[in-house]
């Protein structure tokens, strides 16, 4: 069962620990409380307003809500015991205990407890209330004592490095006397100034064992060339080369297993992340503090690197089962986050500065990871002194570094501060002299060869008649005589995939772009006739990513079965330099045959009147990228938003890289028959360019768009990028993949071969050009692109009627429910929904309390549920708000009341006037408001009901949609009437629902209802 999981914290760490665990399989919903501006509603994440403080309330709510475990990224709530309350009230938590987290907390405890151990640290002083001792040692000591820290947390600003004793003596003054640091500066540590490279070795440990992570370096000076003021943090990259593997074993052995191991000795067993910041000296790394949580920034970089799940990580962590279950890391790739900081940071500096250009850096490839940003009034605003990190994984330091740099410099932040060397110190450590290799100049042998041995059984599963599609040699060979062709002519085509390949590198979703290459080849080839026989493909990039390649080809091969075509060879063409790192490009080749007397078009036997048969394509296919691309820029979506077209809960990313459809094997067998006489693919050039170029000039195409299905999609593009009629059937396919030139006799013959197997329709005829007219023309286009706009993941269905040529699309209107109980109505708009010939479809049931019985209904239905607990609110607004979120979130377009036992704010009702229905168990405007059946009774009237209306702002007085009576009779008690209401409102709600969300009834400005017949 998927798992819901809560990350507590608001800044870059939570939001990269958030999208790291969204993209376990195992992870249903990621909430992240307080959470910023990118947690909230990105795919599977989304924000919490659960207090995180009170830890009764949040193992309450996480009870309520089915969370099964809560990941802690801050230090404070650690050292105030969270992990102890939560693990002790039954809730999984994922952090070391209160007395754990001393080792951060207290760095007066830290210091003794790594003296107690053994374990390599600086010399120092500890002083409590006592700033004259504190000075006394540092003009004494026999050392540089000039490293002044507060003990308490200090949100990692609290480390002063002094140039002499003067400046030192004045930081402990300003710690102690003058309170810089408040209550965590009571106590004052004093240690020996260390030299040599700083570092961050972080591990997870399960109190037992431990599984370090590749090293980090943070950056703590504000300006480049570690000038400035320090901060908490304006930068990291991970790997360090200055931490080789023989280090790292020593620092696991002498520092992190020292500690686990002393902590368990202790009584205080340590279980979670453990982080060390070390100085490696020239006597040996040196521990300078730990700290009971990830870095942010280390974060950053460290979960784009982690290939393991980290869901799973911190379960075998949490278990106990580390041990053999180690993390895996990219070993070939170096991460960089560079972090955008507020003007005047660190002192004080200005909020709800608006934040541009963010989709933009997610489209090159990076991400960013927010901290101190909020939405405000649907723009990203920032809140704080650290504000968002730009992330870049690359093959080389030096290419994460100018890909982040590129990154940072396209976003619109006035007056951000941020730094452009990260990594400078690897940096140089790289460029020490030594001898260049090829894989230096950025050719890898290695990675090729590796890549060829992996795609080599791929390509064997596609071998068919003719060819046995061995790799390995310089040529393939094709047998047509074994493949059974007698007089054949081969038929050749070749194709790419355009700028898709920018989405799936965003995206880092791989796999379909092979379906895509192969449809694009052999759907063309298709044209004339021909069966394909073999492919070949091409795959270019700057630096070979053997996974990223792999998984590429092995789409080619899984796509050349589907196809029936052999992949009989390919070339993988490095070259570094031509293409940036991390992207590639891809070309196809495949060649067919068919039999001379089988070959299309057959120009001489199209005529006027012949029909036309469109088959359904799955979507945009692989063409008008760079025009989807633009018109998102312009909505202002990224590849992880929510789509506003597809299925509920896809992204954007996932719906746009929809692989093309193969025709081949649907078919080959129906040209064969001989009764079409000619097959237009529908790729680059759209309905209008592409028809024509199977035809007779002499004729024309009249097509009717509202005789075929149109994917929201395609709805979605013409209404956000302003797109003509013209430009949509030019550059796209608007729902149709493959187009077929039949005679009339045949049409429905070949029509039910189709649908056997797949969405057709016919679709319109051949005319005779007229002199001057239009080629191609597409009828009823624009209502068709309006009639299957249905916001957020419409469902298209296609009622049938007696002409399935004829059919034309449903629109399902988008539905939620809110209830408060059993939820007996809400089960019968489900069951009225679940009908072929309803308007309606429920996408997402809200309830104001857990556990009720109306939520497993739902879910025993497949329908999305949640839990917003009036309780855990401070206002009814704050309730109000979150359901609305979640309403936006699932593309609500109407909004049941459903025994829904909570009186909503106007702000509420106004914003979803005229899309919001109530029932009411009594005849309106009559027996308002509760006990409806009981005033019913006590009125002595002889007829009552039940009542579906519009809600307004006074209680139980919007707009009437549906009445039906109930008989009140003689030995009826509130009971006996009330059960026979209950089944009235089961037969009245399903029809109000139905007669709104077709568009028959609507609610006027002037609060009036209008009925379209």
């Amino acid at each position: 069962m998927a798992e819901k999981v809560l990350v507590v914290g608001s800044g870059g760490r939570e939001h990269a620990l958030a999208w790291k665990l969204a993209q376990s399989p195992q992870i249903q919903q990621v909430l992240v409380a307080p959470g910023n501006a990118g947690t909230a509603n990105c795919g599977k994440i989304c924000n919490s307003e659960v207090s995180v403080s009170n830890h009764s309330i949040l193992a309450q709510f996480c009870k309520d809500h089915h969370v099964g475990l809560v990941v802690v990224g801050p230090e404070v709530p650690l050292a105030a015991g969270i992990v102890d309350d939560l693990t002790a009230a039954g809730v999984p938590c994922f952090g070391p205990s209160a007395k754990a987290a001393q080792l951060e907390a207290s760095k007066s405890y830290s210091k003794a407890f790594m003296e107690r151990h053994g374990i390599p640290t600086a010399r120092y002083g500890s002083f409590t209330d006592d700033a004259e001792e504190a000075c006394k040692y540092i003009r004494t000591a026999s050392f540089p004592a000039l490293v002044v820290k507060a003990s308490g947390l200090a949100a990692g600003k609290g480390v002063i490095v002094a140039k002499d004793q003067d400046e030192a003596c004045q930081a402990v003054l300003d710690i102690m006397k003058d309170g810089a640091f408040g209550s965590a500066g009571e106590t004052v540590v004093v240690e020996e100034l260390l030299e040599g490279e700083e570092v961050s070795c972080l591990c997870f440990t399960d109190g037992i064992s431990v599984s370090p992570m590749p090293p980090a370096q943070d950056h703590k000076r504000l300006q480049d060339g570690d000038l400035g003021p320090n901060t908490g943090g304006m930068g990291a990259y991970c790997p360090t080369p200055q931490v080789s593997q023989e280090l790292l074993q020593e620092i696991r052995g002498t520092v992190l297993q020292k500690t686990v191991d002393g902590m368990r000795e202790e009584g205080a067993p340590y279980v979670g992340v453990l982080y060390a910041g070390l100085m490696l000296t020239k006597d040996g790394p040196k521990v300078l503090e730990f700290n009971c949580r990830f870095g942010d920034p280390e974060c950053q970089v460290l979960m784009p690197l982690l290939k393991s799940d980290l869901y799973e990580v911190i379960m075998n962590t949490l278990n106990g089962k580390l041990a053999n279950n180690a993390p895996v890391w990219h070993q070939e790739s170096s991460a960089v986050t560079v972090v955008m900081a507020s003007a005047g940071y660190p002192g004080s500096y200005k909020k709800g500065v608006e934040i541009k250009g963010l989709s933009q850096v997610q489209d090159m490839g990076l991400q960013v990871f927010h901290a101190g940003t909020a939405l405000k009034d649907g723009a990203v605003v920032s809140s704080g002194g650290r504000v968002l990190t730009v992330t870049a994984v690359q093959s080389s330091l030096e290419a994460a570094l100018a890909a982040a740099n590129k990154g940072v410099a396209a976003v619109g932040f006035p007056g951000a501060v941020y730094r452009h060397d990260i990594g400078h110190r690897a940096i140089s450590y790289l460029n020490q002299h030594r001898g260049l290799t090829y894989k230096d100049s950025g050719v890898d042998i290695a990675a090729g060869n590796k890549l060829v041995d992996l795609i080599k059984p791929m390509a064997k599963a596609t071998a068919r008649s003719g060819c046995n599609a061995e790799l390995g040699g310089f040529a393939g060979l094709f047998d047509l005589k074994a493949a059974g062709f007698v007089d054949p002519i081969l038929v050749s085509g070749t194709d790419g995939v355009g700028t898709k390949l920018k989405i799936a590198q965003a995206c880092n979703q791989h796999e379909g772009l092979g379906q895509d290459l192969v449809a694009m080849c052999v759907n063309d080839i298709l044209a004339q006739g021909a069966e394909p026989l073999f492919f070949l493909d091409y795959f270019s990039c700057g630096r070979l990513d053997v996974d990223v390649a792999a998984k590429v080809v092995g789409g080619i091969a899984k796509a050349c079965e589907m196809a029936g075509c052999a992949l009989l060879g390919g070339e993988t063409a490095e070259m570094p330099g031509v293409y940036p790192v991390g992207e590639y490009d891809l070309a196809g080749f495949c060649v067919g045959a068919v039999e001379r007397g089988a070959l299309l078009p057959r120009l001489g036997d199209i005529a006027e009147g012949d029909l036309l048969i469109g088959i359904a394509s799955s979507g945009v296919h692989s063409n008008g990228f760079s025009l989807v691309r633009k018109v998102l820029e312009r909505a202002h979506l990224t590849y992880s938003s929510p789509a506003p077209f597809g299925k509920p809960g896809q992204t954007v990313g996932e719906v746009l890289l929809t692989p093309t459809k193969i025709y081949s094997r649907l078919l080959l067998p129906i040209l064969k028959s001989g009764a079409v006489k000619a097959y237009a693919h529908i790729t680059g050039g759209g309905l209008l360019e592409n028809i024509p170029r199977v035809l007779p000039p002499e004729l024309a195409v009249d097509l009717d768009a509202s005789h075929w299905s149109i994917p929201p999609v395609f709805s979605w593009l013409h209404k956000e990028g302003g797109l003509s009629e013209e430009e949509m059937s030019r550059t796209f396919n608007c729902g149709l993949g493959a187009v077929l030139v039949v005679a009339p006799l045949d049409a429905q013959r070949v029509l039910r071969q189709l649908q056997a197997y797949e969405e057709a329709w016919i679709v319109g005829s051949l005319d005779k050009k007229q002199l001057g007219a239009e080629t191609v023309v597409v009828r009823n286009l624009k209502q068709s692109l309006l009639n299957s706009e249905g916001g957020a993941a419409a469902d298209v269905k296609l009622e049938k009627n007696g002409n399935s040529d004829n059919s034309t699309p449903r629109i399902k209107k988008r539905v939620g429910v809110l209830i408060s109980g059993t939820g007996t109505n809400m089960q019968a708009l489900i069951e009225q929904a679940r009908r072929p010939s309803s308007s309606a479809e429920i996408v997402v049931v809200i309830s104001n309390r857990p556990g009720v019985q109306g939520l497993k209904r739902a879910a025993l239905a497949g329908i999305q549920t949640r839990v917003v607990d009036h309780k855990l609110y401070g206002s009814r607004a704050e309730f109000d708000g979150t359901i609305d979120r979640v309403l936006e979130e699932f593309g609500v377009e109407l909004v049941c009341l459903a025994g829904f036992m909570r009186i909503l704010t106007g702000n509420f009702v106004k914003k979803w006037n005229g899309k919001l229905l109530n029932i009411h168990p009594s005849l309106l405007p009559s027996f308002k408001g509760v006990n409806a059946q009981k005033q019913a009774l006590q009125a002595g009237v002889r007829v009552s009901g039940c009542t579906v209306h519009f809600v307004a702002e006074e209680v139980d007085a919007g707009a009437i949609i549906v009445q039906e009576s109930v008989p009140v009779l003689s030995s009826d008690t509130e009971e006996s009437l009330c059960e026979r209401i209950k089944e009235a409102e089961h037969r009245a709600f399903p029809a109000a629902m139905e007669l709104v969300a077709s568009g028959t009834v609507r609610l006027r400005e002037d609060g009036h209802i209008t009925w379209n017949t």
